[in-house]
């Protein structure tokens, strides 16, 4: 019984210390230049957002079972 205590100790602890404070830069450091073009500098949560296109979401089905592949014209056979 003492271990699950302290292992829940433990978890509630490590669940404790995680940042909720804004990111800022660190001292003597500065964010990035605006980008060309821009006339406002990305904030630090600007910098962290992902564009579409680094992180798409998947539109592709995936199979639930076995099929058989179609004909593949690119799958050739090795140069001698």
């Amino acid at each position: 019984m003492k271990r699950v205590g302290a292992g829940l100790l433990v978890l509630f602890m490590l669940a404790a210390c995680g940042q909720t404070s804004a990111l800022e830069p660190r001292p003597g450091a500065s964010l990035p230049p605006a980008p060309y073009g821009s006339v406002e500098r990305p904030t630090a949560d600007d910098l962290l957002d992902l564009p579409t296109l680094a992180d798409p979401e998947r539109n592709v089905e995936l199979r639930r079972r076995s099929e058989e592949r179609e004909d593949d014209p690119f799958d050739l056979p090795p140069e001698r």
